[in-house]
C-alpha cells in the first residue's frame, strides 16, 4: 500500500515537472516569437526622459562606415533633437563608398527614409528593417539592389549588421516612434564623419563629389539639430528646396532654402578642405621629389663606377670588404687544460 501511494506521488511529481518544463520552453518560444513587441527598459525610458525626450517622440539614426558606429538621435521638447545612444556596427559588407548593383556586397550610403512597412518583426537575423535601397535617388542612377538591411546575428551581404541586443533596442525605439504618430523616421547613412580632414584624405577618391553632395545634409543636422528635408533633382540630392511637392529626379534643381549658420559653417569646411588638401598635395609632391632625386643619384653613382671600370678596361674594381677583426684568445678559463 506505502509502495502503491508513493509510486503514484512520484508519477504526480514527475508529470507536474514536466509539465512546468513544457510550460516554460512554450513560453520561452512564444517570448521568442514575440521579441519586436518587448518594451523598452526602465533604463532606456528614464534616459530618454532625462534628456527632455520620450519614447514617442521623433527619431533619426545616422550610420558611419569608417567608424563603424550607429547613432540614434532623439527629438526633445524643443523640438530639435539629441543624440541618445551610440550602437557598435558589428559588421558591414564593402568599403567607403555607395552601393551601385544588385550583387556587388557593398552596403548603401546616402538619405533614407524609413516608414512602418519596411520594419521586418519576423526577420531571420533576429528582427531588422529595410534601408530602403534604391531610393529616389539611386534609382535615377541607375543602382539596383534588394532587401538591404539594418538587422541582428553580425552577418552581412551588403547590410548594416548589429548585435541581437542592439537591433533589439533599436527596433524597440522606431516602433515607439510610430506609434507615438510619427509616419517615419530618417536614416543618414555616411562613409564617415564628414568633417573637412576626412574629406581631404579621401579627396582623391571616386566618390568625392557624391560624398560632398550628401555632406550638405550631414551639415545641416549637425548645425540645427533637426534633420533637412530631402529630395532629388538633376540626379544629386537637394536639401531644403523651396518648391514644394516632389521633384523630377532628372529635372532642374530649384534654389535650396539657406540658412546663415548652415551656411558659414559650410564656407569654413570648403576652405579648410582646400587647404587640407593643399597640404597633402605639397608633403605628396615633396615625397615624389624627393623619391626621384634618390634615383638620380644612385644612377649618378652607378654611372661613376662604370666609368671607372672603363679606364681600366673592365669592370669596375668591387669595393675591398672591411677586414674582419681577428678572434678573441680564450681566457685562461676556456683554455683546455
Amino acid at each position: 500500500m506505502t509502495a502503491t501511494f508513493f509510486n503514484r506521488l512520484g508519477a504526480v511529481v514527475i508529470l507536474c515537472w514536466l509539465a512546468v518544463g513544457l510550460a516554460a520552453c512554450a513560453s520561452f518560444a512564444k517570448g521568442d516569437n514575440n521579441r519586436h513587441n518587448s518594451p523598452l527598459t526602465s533604463g532606456v525610458v528614464q534616459g530618454l526622459r532625462n534628456m527632455g525626450s520620450a519614447p514617442e517622440r521623433g527619431m533619426v539614426v545616422r550610420i558611419f562606415k569608417q567608424e563603424s558606429v550607429l547613432e540614434v538621435w532623439k527629438q526633445t521638447a524643443s523640438g530639435t533633437y539629441n543624440l541618445f545612444k551610440t550602437y557598435e556596427i558589428c559588421t558591414y559588407s564593402g568599403d567607403l563608398g555607395p552601393k551601385f548593383k544588385e550583387g556587388d556586397r557593398q552596403s548603401p550610403e546616402g538619405f533614407y527614409t524609413i516608414t512602418p512597412g519596411l520594419m521586418n518583426p519576423k526577420s531571420a537575423y533576429y528582427l531588422s528593417f529595410n534601408t530602403g535601397f534604391p531610393n529616389k535617388f539611386d534609382r535615377v542612377n541607375g543602382r539596383s539592389g534588394s532587401n538591404l538591411m539594418v538587422h541582428g546575428d553580425c552577418k552581412s551581404v551588403g547590410c548594416y549588421a548589429m548585435t541581437d541586443a542592439g537591433i533589439a533596442e533599436i527596433y524597440a525605439l522606431a516602433r515607439e516612434t510610430f506609434k507615438g504618430g510619427n509616419t517615419s523616421f530618417q536614416l543618414q547613412i555616411f562613409p564617415f564623419r564628414m568633417t573637412p580632414t576626412n574629406l581631404a584624405q579621401h579627396a582623391s577618391s571616386q566618390h568625392i563629389e557624391f560624398w560632398k553632395d550628401i555632406k550638405e545634409g550631414y551639415d545641416y543636422f549637425e548645425t540645427t539639430k533637426t534633420p533637412p528635408v530631402w529630395d532629388v533633382c538633376e540626379k544629386q540630392y537637394i536639401f531644403n528646396p523651396s518648391s514644394a511637392g516632389p521633384l523630377d529626379p532628372a529635372g532642374l534643381c530649384p534654389p535650396s532654402i539657406q540658412n546663415a549658420y548652415v551656411t558659414a559653417r559650410q564656407q569654413a569646411d570648403d576652405a579648410a578642405l582646400a587647404s587640407q588638401v593643399a597640404t597633402i598635395q605639397q608633403a605628396a609632391a615633396k615625397q615624389e621629389a624627393e623619391k626621384v632625386a634618390l634615383q638620380q643619384r644612385e644612377q649618378a653613382i652607378g654611372g661613376f663606377f662604370n666609368n671607372v671600370g672603363n679606364m681600366f678596361g673592365g669592370a669596375a674594381p668591387a669595393p675591398t670588404p672591411a677586414m674582419s677583426q681577428p678572434a678573441a684568445m680564450p681566457t685562461t678559463s676556456e683554455q683546455r687544460p
